[in-house]
């Protein structure tokens, strides 16, 4: 004896049909500054992939290695103390500080400063395989750059307490201000980086232009001569130059001498203010990377 069944079919209520997967829509912010600091920090591991890669690719398949994080500045020193020192007669002017101590403070800082924004104002172009395959705040490529040399920066901090041994020269509690001076230079090379990393994406001259003008604000900055040296007249062009202050404050830390507040107050308002404009302009230009990188 065979039994049919039959299977009736009836409509589902809309309110028992399963709600759709929640998805993430990713939409470029539009026109405008729009700075999400939350945003940055939630990829703050990407930061350090980048940091970390940018620091094995310099020093890999080198002979000497890290070791290039000491000989650099030693060198630069040695050949500015017989140069601008010796052949010029500078070594007289630094007063009780030894040249050799003097100049190594400023390369010691500038060196950090000028190669920052070299790998950071080419972060992006050389980026372009991340920036037009996956979305991340493009604002993290430059912070990577500036960051990979803050591991060199330590240990030149590190030779130069050494030297400082050498000399005879005592520290004194002005050391405590040393991270300040650090921070605001960090500030300035990536603000400086950042916004030249933004405009290089839309005119590839910028990248011939940013060697070039890192040697003229060497020379415009108290690296190899004290700033007493310069004219009265001329002492402006120290005070809206935010590495000038920086440096002269960050030797003054070191070698426990009078520190000119203002001028070192100045010089971080506008370190904080190069930060800021230049991560607002990579913000207001990043949609359009992925389009012409």
């Amino acid at each position: 004896m065979e039994t049919n069944s039959r299977v009736t079919a009836r409509p589902c209520p809309l309110s028992e049909v399963p709600a759709p997967p929640l998805e993430r829509v990713i939409e470029p912010p539009g026109l405008g500054v729009h700075l999400d600091w939350a945003e940055v920090w939630r990829f703050r591991e990407l930061l350090y992939y980048l940091a970390w890669r940018d620091i094995k690719v310099r020093y890999k398949q080198t002979v000497l290695g890290g070791s290039w994080a000491i000989l650099q500045p030693l060198l630069t020193m040695a050949v500015f103390s017989f140069v601008f020192g010796r052949l010029a007669g500078l070594e007289q002017k630094t007063g009780a500080v030894p040249y050799p101590v003097h100049v190594y403070t400023g390369v010691l800082l500038w060196a950090f400063f000028a190669g920052a924004i070299g790998r950071s104002s080419a972060s992006l172009v050389g980026s372009a395989y991340l920036i037009t395959k996956v979305y991340f705040p493009r604002l993290i490529i430059p912070l990577a750059a500036v960051g990979a040399g803050l591991a060199d920066l330590g240990v030149s901090c590190v030779v130069l307490l050494a030297l400082m041994l050498y000399y005879g020269i005592a520290l004194s509690w002005q050391l405590a201000l040393l991270p300040l001076f650090l921070l605001g230079t960090v500030l300035a090379a990536t603000g400086v980086g950042t916004l030249l990393a933004a405009l290089t994406v839309s005119y590839r001259d910028v990248g011939v232009v940013v060697p070039f003008g890192m040697q003229l604000w060497m020379f415009l900055t108290p690296v190899i001569y004290p700033a007493s040296l310069v004219p009265e007249r001329w002492k402006w062009l120290l005070r809206i130059n935010p590495m000038a202050g920086l440096i002269e404050g960050f030797r003054d830390s070191f070698l426990g001498r009078p520190m000119d507040a203002g001028q070192a107050g100045l010089s971080l308002a506008i370190a904080l203010f190069l930060f800021l404009f230049g991560a607002a302009y990579c913000s207001a230009t990043e949609q359009h990377f992925a389009d012409i990188v």
